[in-house]
């Protein structure tokens, strides 16, 4: 198959050109900068083709998709800086990108009609309650600009296309880029004790494992809504940065704080970002290893 696939310069999309390439995929990558380096297989830097593309720019997105004419495209680009996203001055610039950018991949996918997945996130629901979100929900209610802009884009997928994937995931760390990981640890190094908010529950997200599960994905037409995150149970953030200094080695006090003792974020964010994934298997999908697993890999690769 060929891949289109947006935003090669973030976590996601570098793991995705490097499972393209694995499976003999050609892939061809996207994002803002003139050049791009290459996608890192192993030890070996290998070159991919690469279009410098701005989506929000609808008649190069049409111009690029259609002299391309993949099989298929990954839409990773996106604005994810969510507190940034408040701003008032950042905010048509957010939906540009998120909404707009969205609705032109989606314009130019069906023009060649081939079919497309799309990254979104469980912050296009509230956050109330203990349920687990499932992924044909549609009951949605974003706190922050952030997580409208994206349901937006959810939206311009669902109602240009029939063959679509969108994907929902949550917690997002990766060896590309920063991270909740790597911000922790650096802080870890140079402080007694930190402070981790504990009354916010989901389940974190690997990139190189979510990277097999939309390839494997797109090697199908079982199309719908999913949600996919790492399995291991359902944790707050303060779970999770204990878990990963003690694998690390760190020995700084986590000190669980609640959402409002720890009052920095600009942006609300849900209580709830439990995600039902049993969709997954009921498709014939396998799920994402265990998010303690993910972590033991991460850290063995990351440059901490």
């Amino acid at each position: 198959m060929k891949f289109f696939v947006t935003g090669v310069n973030g976590q996601l999309g570098h793991d995705v050109m490097n499972e393209l390439h694995k499976r003999g995929h050609e892939a061809v990558g996207s994002d803002l900068p003139a050049q791009y380096s290459g996608a890192m297989d192993g030890s070996a830097v290998v070159s991919m083709p690469y279009v410098s593309l701005d989506i929000t720019d609808r008649e190069k997105v049409m111009s690029v998709i259609k002299e391309q004419s993949p099989d298929a495209v990954i839409h990773c680009a996106a604005w994810t800086a969510v507190d940034a996203a408040e701003d008032e001055d950042k905010r048509d610039k957010v939906a540009a990108i998120n909404a707009g950018g969205t609705q032109n991949i989606a314009d130019a996918v069906k023009a060649i009609d081939a079919k497309m997945t799309y990254i979104s996130t469980d912050y296009v629901f509230d956050g109330q309650g203990d349920k687990p979100w499932e992924p044909d929900c549609k009951d949605y209610k974003p706190l922050n600009v952030y997580g409208q802009t994206k349901l937006d884009g959810e939206l311009a997928v669902a109602n240009t296309l029939d063959k679509y994937f969108i994907v929902r995931i949550a917690w997002v760390f990766g060896l590309s880029g920063n991270n909740f990981i790597k911000t922790m640890i650096k802080v870890g190094k140079t402080h007694d004790e930190v402070r981790v908010v504990n009354d916010q529950i989901g389940t974190p997200t690997y990139t190189p494992d979510l990277a097999v599960l939309l390839a494997d994905m797109n090697e199908t037409e079982k199309y719908g809504y999913y949600h996919a995150t790492n399995e291991g149970g359902y944790i707050s953030w303060y779970d999770f940065c204990v878990e990963f200094y003690k694998q690390y080695g760190l020995s700084t006090k986590v000190t669980p704080v609640t959402t409002a003792e720890y009052g920095l974020s600009k942006a609300a964010r849900p209580f709830n970002s439990r995600l039902d994934k049993s969709k997954l298997k009921e498709s014939g999908f396998t799920p994402l290893p265990i998010w303690q697993d993910a972590v033991a890999r991460y850290l063995k690769e990351a440059d901490l």
